[in-house]
């Protein structure tokens, strides 16, 4: 068997291994498995090719894992989706009542209902974005007419 056969081969159970275990370990070994298939393919020897999967290895590990890993994680505290809009301020557009009403949203204009049925909220008036119920945000005035700190 050639030796490039064999580091592809080494290569593509290491993204098996991957795909299984999900921690970037094992696909960044396969990248050194790739460059060492490369290093076979270009008529070097048997220590070249394990210098080469074992340098390539340690900095696929070493360096890009932790950045790829970084980019992966979305920190616990970021929101994002319409979980973003909940506690931004809302713009009164158009007048919001338990029914309907229409707000505008960092930029965006949105359907709107007052989070409590039984109140009206004026054109001009800033609310507080409280829920999200399909493509309707609904709002309410703080406590003491004051917008909620969140």
């Amino acid at each position: 068997m050639d030796g490039w056969l064999a580091w592809a081969l080494v290569a593509v159970a290491l993204v098996v291994l991957e795909v299984l275990t999900v921690n970037l370990v094992f696909v960044m070994v396969a990248g050194g498995a790739l460059a060492a298939a490369v290093v076979a393919l270009l008529g070097g020897g048997v220590p070249p090719q394990f210098g080469v999967f074992a340098a390539v290895s340690l900095m696929l590990v070493g360096v890009v894992r932790p950045v790829a890993l970084r980019h992966l994680r979305v920190p616990s505290g970021t929101r994002t989706g319409v979980d973003a809009l909940l506690g931004r301020d809302a713009l009164v557009l158009e007048t919001v009542t338990g029914h309907d009403g229409r707000v505008k949203i960092g930029g965006e204009v949105w359907s709107a209902r007052a989070y409590d049925p039984d109140t009206q909220h004026n054109v001009g008036e800033v609310l507080r974005v409280i829920e999200i119920s399909g493509a309707t945000a609904l709002v309410q005035e703080g406590e003491n007419g004051f917008l909620f700190d969140l």
